[in-house]
């Protein structure tokens, strides 16, 4: 896997795409909590914090896990052009044809969702521990709420490893951008929406990425939301849930790339 993922990295470190929104990610994630623990995203005309300005360790972790969550899409984007430029410039077949296996190329791409979820979760924890120390906490308190840090790694893989099956079965990097950023910021939601208001059902919250966003919720980072979101699910069913569908992905995925022709 580590021979894989050094070919993999030969291929991306010049690629000025990936580098660019790579950055943007970076940028955006630290502005956004830099920005409400200054109060400059405060609201209204009495300066109302809209996601909470603490950032104390009992709170820190659930605001900066879900500004990644927020933001995960725009990474999911790399995926989709990574994978699909495979296919559109044929350097996977030029893959195969120097000896690889149809499942090192898939074991390439997954390498590549892996690592760049771990990443994520690594640049998720040192804000938190970062924005956590500017808020006046103790080291000691760092624990509190910690588990959300493996909760963004779960959604990172869910989201990457969505990206990437779309990816295999459509090949064109305009098409699966965009139904994939539909199907996880409107499509899902308006599912969820019909499933629980029309049918008055909780299967909405176990949809491919609203079983790993609901790990994230707003709730968490403003506490007065609670108040509207449905709290019949547990983090222990929303985890098996979020796994079972990276599961999927990966099973999908590799019956996929076997079964297809180059």
């Amino acid at each position: 896997m580590f021979n894989l993922l050094q070919i993999e990295w030969l291929k991306v470190k010049k690629y000025n795409t990936f580098w660019v929104i790579s950055v943007l990610f970076l940028i955006l994630i630290a502005l956004t909590n830099y920005f409400i623990i200054s109060g400059i995203m405060n609201a209204g005309a009495k300066g109302v914090s809209v996601l909470g300005a603490d950032y104390s360790f009992s709170s820190v972790w659930n605001k900066v896990s879900y500004i990644t969550k927020v933001f995960s899409g725009l990474l999911s984007v790399i995926i989709i052009i990574l994978t699909t430029n495979e296919f559109q410039f044929r350097t996977h077949r030029q893959n195969i044809i120097d000896g690889w296996k149809r499942e090192q190329f898939f074991h390439a791409k997954w390498g590549i969702v892996i690592v760049l979820s771990f990443i994520v979760t690594l640049y998720a924890l040192l804000q938190g521990v970062f924005f956590g120390l500017t808020g006046g906490s103790s080291f000691a308190d760092i624990c509190n709420n910690f588990i959300n840090v493996l909760y963004v790694f779960i959604l990172e893989l869910n989201y990457f490893g969505l990206a990437l099956t779309l990816s295999l079965f459509l090949k064109r990097s305009g098409m699966v951008i965009i139904i994939f950023l539909l199907y996880a910021y409107i499509v899902e939601l308006l599912l969820n929406q019909f499933l629980s208001v029309k049918l008055h059902l909780t299967l909405g919250y176990y949809l491919p990425m609203d079983s790993s966003a609901n790990l994230l919720p707003v709730s968490k980072v403003e506490p007065m939301s609670s108040m509207v979101i449905n709290s019949a699910y547990s983090t222990q069913v929303l985890m098996f849930v979020s796994i079972c569908w990276i599961a999927a992905y990966y099973v999908i995925g590799r019956i996929k790339m076997l079964k297809s022709d180059l």
